[in-house]
């Protein structure tokens, strides 16, 4: 995927609101399309020179009201087919995390915000590394919350991913909460977001008296 410069990104940005979904630099979201709006969304981003999409997750308030959450990440539109009857799968490639400043009104069926790039410049480099990460107790860990919830993986894959490959993707794919999600997009660094992930599967095994703590 060709590297976007900070200067290369926009002030304004069309957003996916979609709960429990979770885009991070560097990692790959697939997507099915078929509400109309957000078909719309793609044609547009396809035109664009970017091709970014915001994913953002909605947030509800107590009266109702369809906010957005504060924090969500861009990924950039790098596959795309299109099916018989007209929806979209794509697959976005993670750029850089935003924060939102504003809605932007306007014409667009598709909802639209004015963001910030500056707090995640980080995310622009190379991979962050996590010099604490010890993989063998992880991956015990991570084998016993996958038996608990009877969740299919492809083992060798996650073996010989790196640390960040790893620990994004099952920050993405793993059946969390929406809010516990948004802690792991709003993870400072790699090495907060794999304690959060290890604190979340501690959580859900010790009910079962599974788990040992993994400091």
């Amino acid at each position: 995927m060709p590297m976007i410069a900070a200067a290369d990104l926009p002030d304004i940005l069309p957003v996916f609101p979609l709960p429990g979904a979770l885009m991070l630099p560097r990692a790959r979201l697939p997507l099915h399309i078929f509400e109309p709006r957000y078909l719309a969304m793609i044609e547009d981003c396809m035109k664009s020179k970017h091709r970014l999409v915001g994913m953002i997750q909605p947030r509800e308030t107590a009266d109702g009201e369809d906010l957005l959450q504060a924090v969500g990440c861009a990924g950039r539109l790098t596959g795309f087919s299109e099916t018989e009857d007209g929806r979209y799968m794509i697959t976005l490639s993670g750029v850089s995390r935003y924060r939102v400043r504003d809605e932007v009104q306007g014409f667009t069926p598709y909802r639209r915000c004015r963001v910030d790039w500056s707090p995640f410049a980080r995310d622009l480099g190379p991979a962050e590394e996590d010099p604490g990460f010890r993989r063998d107790a992880f991956m015990a860990l991570l084998a016993r919350y996958f038996s608990r919830l009877d969740l299919a993986t492809d083992w060798s894959s996650l073996n010989e991913a790196e640390a960040e490959l790893l620990i994004n993707s099952l920050s993405m794919l793993c059946p969390f909460s929406s809010e516990d999600k948004q802690a792991l997009l709003e993870a400072p660094d790699l090495t907060t977001r794999r304690q959060t992930i290890v604190t979340l599967i501690e959580f859900a095994l010790r009910g079962s008296g599974e788990v040992e703590t993994l400091q």
